[in-house]
């Protein structure tokens, strides 16, 4: 949460230089700001666990779930950064705001789930072993990016026009697309064979995806929008509990997504005079 009211500071403070930047033909007419909340599914993921001669194996196929904390609104209603949480600031590049560049956030939650069968092969403390349909139990390993396995993109977006009020001359609702890359700063939360640690933040690896749904304005600047997301993240240096030791996996990723948002103009007309600009130009 502290981030993304630091940004949306700096983003307030650059919006009237924004509105005279013009680069290569490009024009930033706008931004945007949306926050909302995500629901997510992941592929099966190969665990790669390793901290030099002490222990290096690997867990096949670990299937893993969400956690959307959705419960947490019932003891802390105040703090709405608790469940999977997403937001995006965004700046249009063009007059009608069908164009944007924007940056992307999702407060995503992976939780290895507990008690699953998997194989694991490989040596821990000089002692090789390869079993399979063992039992994964928690005081063993247990891994969750739970404070977030938090992906960060910066995207491209489009928006095609579905429905326009032709009497208050505004978009009512349009299919919007968006595509882009980023990194993965996750803080994991690791069980290994007795250890315990709640890690730090930091970058652990990349991300690409790409998403598309649809967005529905209400009134002028204000609108909802529901989205589904897939992807790639592969987390190439994931922390665990002791110095040196690391967790490297990759999975594909699908999301379900809800926000709502609010437009801001850089060039800001009455509606009068759009019509009076309107009228002029049809002349």
């Amino acid at each position: 949460m502290r981030s993304f009211l630091l940004l949306l500071m700096a983003c307030l403070m650059i919006t009237d230089a924004q509105a005279k930047l013009k680069i290569r033909n490009v024009v930033f007419t706008g931004m945007y700001f949306q926050w909302g909340y995500n629901r997510d599914i992941y592929s099966k993921s190969d665990l790669h666990f390793v901290n030099g001669n002490d222990y290096n194996f690997t867990i096949y196929g670990a299937k893993a779930h969400d956690q959307p904390d959705f419960s947490g609104f019932r003891t802390n209603p105040i703090d709405i950064t608790i469940p999977q949480n997403v937001y995006r600031i965004g700046f249009y590049l063009n007059k009608k705001h069908t164009h944007a560049i924007e940056i992307n956030f999702d407060h995503a939650k992976y939780v290895v789930t507990d008690y699953q069968k998997v194989h694991i092969k490989g040596q821990i403390g000089g002692e090789t072993f390869d079993r399979q349909d063992t039992i994964l139990y928690p005081y063993f390993v247990h891994m969750e990016h739970t404070n977030g396995a938090n992906f960060y993109h910066i995207n491209y977006v489009g928006q095609q026009e579905l429905l326009h009020d032709k009497k208050r001359d505004f978009m009512r609702a349009s299919v919007i697309w968006k595509a882009g890359a980023g990194i993965v700063v996750p803080k994991s939360d690791i069980f290994l064979m007795g250890q315990h640690l709640d890690n730090k933040f930091h970058v652990a690896g990349y991300i690409a995806g790409i998403e598309g749904g649809l967005r529905i304005y209400p009134f002028r600047n204000f609108f909802f929008e529901a989205t589904g997301k897939g992807g790639f993240a592969n987390y190439l240096n994931v922390l665990t509990v002791a110095d040196g030791g690391r967790i490297h996996h990759h999975f594909w990723f699908g999301e379900i997504i809800g926000t709502f948002g609010f437009d801001v103009n850089f060039r800001k007309y009455s509606y009068k005079r759009r019509m009076k600009e309107k009228a002029a130009m049809q002349q």
